[in-house]
This record gives structure tokens, C-alpha cells and sequence, in this order.
């Protein structure tokens, strides 16, 4: 049976477009494991042990984002007492196209000692579809070098290079004894089966206080190349150059540090012009351009700069729809679902195409971050050159975006072969009635329309602001779309009204209990009573777990709280709300929200996964993991700015020299200091007192206030 492998325990070092994923204790010892590069996987296994002696490992993890570290004690060696005398560390370093390790041995005893020191190396030059799917794959047999190994098909090269030079390089079968003493197949991605395993071979002398070191270099050529660049050094080092936050909760300082530092290490670059860099969306699994995914993460960083911002939009507009083409779901104005190198079969009914525009949400927040960029500080002759893009986007939302004219954006996949579902929560039970029933399509989700209006109200904006036409007529097209939302989606139970996450294909609401509803504050789309209703709901227990927003609400019909959509808890999702809540003045709801998130992130070590079980705090101490999570996540990591900026109440109107500062939520986190903030190209820093008085430096000629525009 093939199964996704699972990830929780995984330890991921980044690069974008290389990652290693190895086990805790640093071995690349079957399953994911692996060195990839470009959705193609140059090593399948890289294990070190020490022949004849115990390896016990002692520590192990990331260090930042392209580097991590493991150390194991190998027992029995020069020791004189019950203390460990000699240890093995391993010390990576991704780069792009390139993994670098570092082997010590030291020797801490009072006498010498000598051991055997193999290196086993196997690659399968898997696409990563293969080891997601779970699919058995087999070893490539080695070419032998006095220094290493090679391993080659038509397309990929890659070359383990060891200095100093082993004593020995051979190959062995790899089902022969011994061959992968070190790690099996794992849970999951099928790597080695049959084939030939790699070894390299040292005999290590150590005296008593000696040292011994060397270094394994993995390097991948690929002829055809990956779908999009690395990032210039120089513009990971600028996404959050300078940000820091220093304040009264520990917790919420290591989830930014850790956030800023892993965010870096996901951005990539437009291979038709490299200054414009956006984030893939996650490691393992979507280090590639997502629609939805590098357009969400990139709003949330605003308060960090906008070239991120810039650089997303324009990769995006490059490949925005021009034609009507049904397998891959293009569109004249649509923004693209996510590229790939080869395209990816989910499952025997789901294949999609390397370029995929399956999403109905990624076209109205492409306007939307354009309209909150510039508000931002996007210069203003950068955001003229792209209205034309979002004039065709807005066209689409009112025409392909509603196919039946009912007034609403709908999806419905026209390939058999697609998403099913293709809002933010996109697998195929996603969406459903509060009784279980599943979702037919066509499906008008919720939150869609809130992007719909919220992208409405910001590219009327934009036009006016740029003396274009039709600033009436979209805002005019967003009122009338209020109107219909407030008649057709509103559903009650027990515990009160409530929007429905969707209409189905009768034009009927589907009444589950959701997250969703989250993404409608502050968007404009509900007037006060209606935001104090989902306030209401998002903060009772059904929803708030404690950690976060479940996906969808507890006791609900085919609720799980391991379901990928269906009672997890993303990040992101949680995120979102607590923005909106903030901006809709529910504080109490957002503040309890932004501490789950935290709490949540201590158990991860500020490295807040895709998503996670949405058991909650009545159940358990620290949220389990979802084992097939992405970690690091772009959104995931980008949420971490988008509650700060809730915490300090932080709008922006940089066209108009004005800046908001209302940290009403602040109370658990102060005092407070935020550096490295950004309007337009100006730095600033954000400090609030313990009394909850804020201050701003940096912006002279800068309007501050506590008394800023009310939000859409």
C-alpha cells in the first residue's frame, strides 16, 4: 500500500530549491530522507556509523534555517569511567544545488583509540511526487572515484566528494548484511529497493585529546534545471534584514527570530527575471511558486517591506491567464494555483499539470496585496506598471469567476483530473454540511467572496488613486455583492446565527461550523452586529482549541482532529483571524487566538508546522504534530508578523504620510520593542510601555496616530 511518509520527526535544513531531510539523529536513512534539489532527490541515503561500536545519539537539530548539527557518543572508546570519552558531530550546511558535511571524531579520553569510520551512500534520483506518493523506487548503482561517488541519469548528475580522501570507496548490494545497517526504508518513500549502495571507508586514529575531520560535499548539476531559481544571498539576507522583537513573552520572540530566519531560507527567484524573489510555499513538499500561498505569506510581511511583496506580484503577473485552456484550468486575468517541474499525481484520479490555475481565491488577493503594497510604500510607479494586470483580474472575478452569473465567485474542476475543492482548503473533504454530507460542486466558498470584496473595494482604490475608470462601478459590484452574502449565506442553530462556509451546486448553504468565517472580519464584508456574531464563534471552544482555530468545529458531522481540513489547527488560518478580529475590535477573542498560537509554538520550537492536531488544550499539554506536515511553512512562519502587527495595531497609509499604532491587544506582551519595521523605504521601530503607551521612531514626516482610517 502506498503511503505519504511522515514528516514530524523529520529534520529539514533549506536552501530553496535544496533541502535535506534527515532523521533527528542526522542520518539520511531511508523514507523522505533525503538531499533534494528542484523536486528531483540527489541522495536518498547519507548514514555515518562507526563500525563495531555503539552509536548513541545525544543531540541533533537545525541551528538556522541552512545548517544543522548532531553529535552521538561512541561508546566504550577510551573510557576510563563511566563518562563518554569519544564523539562523532556531524555539521550541515545546505546551500543551492550543493549539501556540505562536516565529520568530527574527538577523542576526549587520556588514552588513544582507533575506530572504523563508514560512510554509506545511496541515490534513487527520485522526483519528489514519488517519495510524497510513497512509491517504491530503486538505487541507481554508483560510478566509483578515488574520492567519492556518481550517480547520473539523462538529466541529473550528482557527485558525493569526500576530503581527505577515504581509504576505501567500493559498492555493495544494497540488501547485502550491512549495507543499510544504519536506517531502513522509514515510514514511507520506498527509497532503496534493491539496487547498489555507496561506501566510503576510514580508519580513524585518534590520540588521547585528538582530533579527527572531514568533509562530504553533494553536488546536483541538473541539465533541464528547476522551475524557478535561488534567491540572490543578498535578498535573503534583506527580507527581514534588521527585524527583531524583544518583549514580556519569550515564547512569541523565538517564534519571530526563528520565523524571520526560515523564511529566508524559502525564497526563491524568477527565473524571467531574478531581482523578483517570492516565497515557495513549504519544505518538503511545495518548495515551488503557490498562487494563494505566496500571496498570503507575502501580505502578512508587509510591516517587514514590500520587495517581497513587489517581486511576488510581478512573478505572478508574468503568468497570468490569457486564454481559455481547460486542462489546466487557465483563464484570461486568473493567477495561477502552483508550477511545477513535471506536474504532480496526487493519486490515481488526481494529476496536475506543471503550470495549474485550479484555484479560485489566488486572483482577488493578487489585488488585494497590490492595494495593501502600496499602501505599504510600494513605490508608486512600481504598483501604476502592474493595474493593468489587476484590471483583468478584477474582469475575471465578475466573469470566469462567476460562470453561472449568480453573483458569487464559484470553482468547479472542469478536468476530472483537478482539485476538487479549490479555496485554501483544498482536499476533497474539505467541505461539507454540518451533518457530514460532502460538498457537490459548482461550490461558493465563504471566504472567496470576503477576498472578492475586499479586492472590489482596494482595486477601486487603486484606480482612482491612478486616475483610471471604473472606481464606481467595482465599488458599486462589491455593495451589491454585501447585500447578496448577507441574504444568502447566513445559517443558525442552537447556538445562534452564523455564515456558512459555502453555497453548494442547489445554491443551497452548507452549514458546517468553520474556520472560514475567520477570513471575513475586517474585509469589509460584515457590518458590526455580524462581526461580533463570528467573533462569538470563533471564540467559544468548539473552535478555539486553545492552540488555535480548528479547521472545522468540534462535535461537528466527520470531524477529526487529525483531519488535514477537518479539526487541525493551520496557523495561517488562526492568523488571519486574529487580524481580523483586531481590526473589528474584538480583542478579547484575538488576544486568546494569538496566545494559542504562541503557546503553540514553544512546543514546536518556533518552527510552527503546516498544521497541527486540533485536540486542544483541554486534551493536551503541547499540540501533537500532523505527521505529513510541511516544517518550515511559508504562512506558517509569516503568521508570526501578522499577529504582531495585530498586537500593535499597526495600519499603514503610506500615500497619505500616515501611519497607525493602536496596540490594544498588547497587554500580554509589553513592554514591547519591534525593530526593523518598514514604510515604503523608511525604517522604524515600534516600543510600547508597560503602561501600553506606544512610541515610533524613525519617521519623521511621518503622520503616527492611534485614530487611523477605519478598516474596509
Amino acid at each position: 500500500m502506498e503511503l505519504q511518509p511522515f514528516l514530524h520527526d523529520a529534520c529539514l535544513t533549506i536552501c530553496a530549491p535544496s533541502m535535506a531531510v534527515s532523521r533527528p539523529d542526522g542520518q539520511l536513512a531511508g523514507g523522505p530522507d533525503g538531499f533534494y534539489h528542484g523536486d528531483r532527490r540527489g541522495l536518498a541515503r547519507l548514514t555515518v556509523v562507526a563500525e563495531g561500536v555503539p552509536n548513541a545519539p545525544i543531540s541533533g537539530g537545525p541551528d538556522t534555517a541552512d545548517s544543522a548539527s548532531f553529535r552521538s557518543v561512541l561508546r566504550g572508546l577510551a573510557e576510563h569511567s563511566p563518562d563518554p570519552a569519544v564523539t562523532l558531530e556531524r555539521q550541515r550546511r545546505v546551500e543551492a544545488g550543493e549539501l556540505v558535511e562536516t565529520l568530527i571524531v574527538v577523542n576526549a579520553g587520556r588514552t588513544s583509540t582507533s575506530v572504523q569510520l563508514t560512510v554509506r551512500a545511496a541515490s534513487d534520483l527520485a522526483s519528489l511526487e514519488t517519495v510524497k506518493g510513497g512509491r517504491p523506487t530503486r538505487d541507481v548503482s554508483p560510478e566509483r572515484q578515488r574520492d567519492g561517488l556518481i550517480w547520473a541519469d539523462e538529466e541529473l548528475t550528482v557527485r558525493l566528494a569526500a576530503e581527505p580522501a577515504p581509504d576505501d570507496v567500493r559498492s555493495v548490494p544494497a540488501t547485502a548484511p550491512g549495507a543499510d545497517r544504519a536506517g531502513g526504508s522509514g515510514p514511507g518513500g520506498g527509497s532503496g529497493s534493491g539496487g547498489v549502495t555507496g561506501e566510503l571507508s576510514y580508519r580513524v586514529e585518534l590520540a588521547a585529546g585528538g582530533r579527527w575531520t572531514a568533509t562530504l560535499r553533494c553536488t546536483v548539476e541538473d541539465e533541464r534545471g528547476a522551475a524557478f531559481r535561488p534567491a540572490p544571498p543578498a535578498a535573503r539576507a534583506a527580507l527581514a534584514a534588521d527585524a527583531g522583537l524583544d518583549s514580556a513573552d519569550r515564547g512569541l520572540d523565538h517564534w519571530f527570530a526563528r520565523s524571520c530566519s526560515d523564511l529566508g531560507s524559502l525564497l526563491l527567484a524568477d527565473p524571467l527575471d531574478a531581482d523578483d524573489t517570492f516565497l515557495a510555499a513549504g519544505a518538503p513538499w511545495f518548495l515551488t511558486l503557490f498562487g494563494r500561498d505566496s500571496l498570503i505569506a507575502a501580505r502578512m510581511l508587509l510591516p517587514l517591506g514590500t520587495d517581497l511583496a513587489a517581486g511576488t506580484l510581478r512573478t505572478l503577473a508574468r503568468r497570468q491567464g490569457t486564454r481559455t485552456d481547460p486542462p489546466t484550468e487557465e483563464q484570461p486575468g486568473k493567477i495561477l494555483h502552483e508550477v511545477r517541474r513535471d506536474g504532480l499525481r496526487v493519486s490515481d484520479e488526481i494529476a496536475l499539470p506543471p503550470c495549474y490555475y485550479g484555484t479560485v481565491d489566488a486572483t482577488p488577493l493578487w489585488v488585494t496585496l497590490l492595494h495593501d503594497a502600496w499602501r505599504w510604500g510600494m513605490p508608486a510607479e512600481e504598483v501604476e506598471r502592474l493595474l493593468p494586470h489587476a484590471e483583468s483580474a478584477l474582469r475575471w472575478m465578475e466573469s470566469h469567476g462567476d460562470a453561472d452569473g449568480d453573483g458569487f465567485l464559484e470553482y468547479v474542476d472542469s478536468t476530472g483530473r483537478g482539485l476538487s475543492n479549490q479555496g485554501w482548503k483544498d482536499s476533497g473533504d474539505a467541505v461539507r454540511h454540518s451533518d457530514g454530507r460532502l460538498a457537490e460542486p459548482p461550490v461558493a466558498l465563504c471566504e472567496v467572496q470576503a477576498y472578492a470584496h475586499e479586492a472590489a473595494l482596494g482595486g477601486a482604490a487603486l484606480l482612482r488613486a491612478f486616475g483610471r475608470p471604473d472606481a464606481d462601478r467595482w465599488e458599486e459590484w462589491a455593495a451589491s455583492l454585501k447585500s447578496r452574502f448577507r441574504d444568502r449565506f447566513w445559517v443558525e442553530d442552537a447556538q445562534g446565527p452564523y455564515p456558512a462556509i459555502a453555497l453548494g451546486s442547489d445554491k443551497q448553504p452548507l452549514d458546517a461550523v468553520t474556520s472560514n468565517m475567520g477570513h471575513l472580519l475586517g474585509t469589509g464584508l460584515l457590518d458590526e452586529h455580524e462581526s461580533r456574531l463570528v467573533a462569538e464563534r470563533l471564540a467559544g471552544p468548539e473552535l478555539d482549541s486553545g492552540f488555535g482555530l480548528r479547521t472545522l468545529a468540534e462535535g461537528s458531522g466527520g470531524y477529526s482532529p487529525l483531519g488535514y481540513h477537518i479539526g487541525t489547527v493551520w496557523p495561517h488560518d488562526t492568523a488571519t483571524a486574529v487580524q481580523g478580529l483586531s481590526r473589528a475590535g474584538h480583542h478579547a477573542a484575538a488576544e486568546s487566538l494569538a496566545a494559542g498560537l504562541v503557546r503553540a509554538s514553544v512546543s514546536f520550537d518556533g518552527r510552527l508546522p503546516e498544521l497541527f492536531a486540533g485536540h486542544g488544550t483541554a486534551l493536551d499539554a503541547r499540540p501533537a504534530p500532523y505527521p505529513a506536515a510541511c516544517r518550515p511553512q511559508a504562512w506558517a512562519a509569516a503568521s508570526v508578523v501578522a499577529v504582531l502587527q495585530a498586537v500593535l495595531g499597526l495600519e499603514a497609509d503610506a500615500p497619505a504620510g500616515r501611519l497607525t499604532v493602536r496596540p490594544e491587544m498588547s497587554a500580554a506582551y509589553r513592554p514591547l520593542r519591534a525593530r526593523g519595521l518598514r514604510l515604503g523605504e523608511r525604517r522604524f521601530g515600534v516600543e510600547v510601555d508597560a503602561a501600553g503607551t506606544p512610541a515610533v521612531s524613525g519617521l519623521t514626516g511621518v503622520t503616527v496616530t492611534p485614530d487611523g482610517p477605519a478598516s474596509r
